[in-house]
């Protein structure tokens, strides 16, 4: 395992963390709060055991139930050797009070006295304002001072400029999480995002460093590609290579579904080095980038789920991965098969943009669903 920086702090951070968000579950639902409790606690621990030392979870991952299980992955003196992040859910929280009882319920459910790096979570420029009206940076130096956390940090989903107005708000940030891949450089924070707050000597935690999966998983185009240039290995390996040759990234996050992807993630750890990129490969990265870029704008959706549930039932996740999938794979039959099977069609909308309120993607859901519906109810 590589070893990084971690901003300012005189500790050095595993170039990969392990995600908490897409444990295994029983029902296969990827967000689902069934998680095969010895299956997810025997993958942190094959992880930390091989030199993983930052986890990753959130008040809301897996319903509620992704801290409990991390709490008893940690038990048995795991506890010691790794760093735990977590989340204040900032699509629940409006007041002081809320914010207090919520941080408390973590520590219980974690089984911990504190939690390492605090995030508020998923800060865009509304949940920012509630921070500063409800003066939270407060409660959590108080949370700070009374031993219950030991960094304030943020994740973010935004505009750029509304990522610099919130590292140039407070002082004493420690880290922040952004969605960072070969995709994304000028999505959200993007690249303008990474140089600075690495200027600033703040951490940075890359979240989606492989695009929810899709750069897991290439098309035809691609494959073709990789293989007429007999590139020796995935593109999952090369997508996470080229996150982990940039000095400004301190650790990227997997959200691991099952052994496998541990094992391969932690291979591809032990070779994360800085400057490591070839050339060869930087044209290959462009190559591939462009074959995506050429096929349309695809919805930004990662499947987080934070726009559900929804008033009128529909699976709102779900419905834009049928269609993603169908433009993504040049393949709409599968998707429209899923989609006529699905309970709740997007035709049931009512654009009533609740979702839209909580999407840290800020996607036009309600725009989409007509075109969803039209395009797979065939």
């Amino acid at each position: 395992m590589q070893y990084r920086k971690l901003g300012k702090l005189d500790w050095e951070v595993s170039a990969l963390g392990f995600g908490c968000m897409r444990l295994p579950t029983l029902s296969k639902n990827p967000i689902g709060a069934d998680i095969l409790e010895k299956e997810a606690i025997d993958m942190i621990r094959y992880a930390i055991d091989n030199g993983v030392n930052y986890v990753d979870t959130a008040y809301l991952y897996h319903m509620g139930q992704s801290e409990i299980v991390l709490g008893k992955a940690l038990s048995e003196g795991y506890r010691d050797k790794v760093k735990i992040a977590t989340k204040s859910p900032m699509m629940r929280i409006k007041t002081k009070t809320e914010y207090d009882a919520i941080l408390d319920d973590q520590l219980k459910k974690l089984n911990v006295e504190m939690i390492d790096f605090y995030l508020f979570h998923g800060l865009n420029k509304k949940t920012w304002e509630i921070v500063k009206e409800q003066g939270l940076i407060e409660r959590a130096e108080a949370a700070k001072k009374a031993g219950k956390i030991g960094h304030i940090c943020f994740s973010f989903h935004d505009k750029y400029e509304v990522f610099e107005e919130i590292i140039n708000g407070y002082d004493s940030w420690t880290l922040c999480q952004i969605q960072y891949n070969f995709m994304d450089t000028d999505i959200q924070a993007g690249t303008k995002g990474l140089k600075l707050a690495a200027s600033k000597d703040i951490g940075i935690v890359v979240m989606e460093p492989l695009r929810g999966g899709k750069l897991a998983n290439p098309i035809s185009e691609v494959k073709d590609l990789l293989k007429n240039r007999e590139y020796k290995h995935t593109l999952a390996d090369l997508s996470l290579k080229w996150l982990w040759n940039q000095k400004e990234v301190s650790v990227l996050l997997s959200g691991m579904s099952n052994m496998n992807q541990v094992v391969e993630n932690i291979k591809s750890a032990d070779e994360a080095k800085i400057n490591s990129l070839s050339s060869d490969e930087e044209r290959l990265i462009e190559e591939i980038k462009d074959i995506y870029t050429s096929r349309g704008k695809n919805i930004p959706c990662t499947g987080c789920g934070y726009c559900m549930p929804c008033p009128q039932d529909i699976n709102i996740p779900q419905v834009l991965n049928f269609y993603n999938e169908g433009v993504m794979y040049d393949f709409f039959d599968d998707s429209r098969r899923t989609y006529n099977l699905f309970g709740k069609p997007a035709s049931k909308c009512v654009k009533c943009k609740e979702c839209e309120e909580k999407c840290p993607q800020s996607i036009p859901i309600s725009d989409w669903m007509d075109k969803i519906d039209d395009t797979l109810s065939s």
